[in-house]
């Protein structure tokens, strides 16, 4: 049997899209969790990628890299969370 969508295309519209998007950020998370392996060399480098966004351009190509690092409390001394987020990214252009 089918899946009606006007009712999830409704709820969907009237929370925002946001939830749409975390659920499918999860669910990419999910399918690609397997398949990824940790490299220490790329660890090293995310520790000592300094915070916010930097980028460079060489003649060929365009390298850039981002890092995020916050602390979350639940209250003044409460437990808290950690979230370290960082990122590489390279623009490759070439004449073929």
């Amino acid at each position: 049997m089918p899946l009606p969508l006007a009712p999830i295309a409704t709820v969907a519209l009237r929370y925002g899209l946001h939830y749409g998007a975390v659920a499918l950020a999860a669910y990419a998370l999910s399918k690609s969790r397997d398949g990824l392996r940790r490299d220490q060399r790329t660890e090293d480098a995310m520790d000592e990628l300094g915070e916010g966004l930097t980028f460079r351009r060489d003649q060929e190509q365009v390298n850039g890299a981002a890092r995020m690092r916050r602390t979350f409390r639940v209250g003044p001394a409460g437990p808290g969370v950690e979230i370290d987020a960082s990122a590489f990214g390279r623009l490759r252009v070439r004449r073929v």
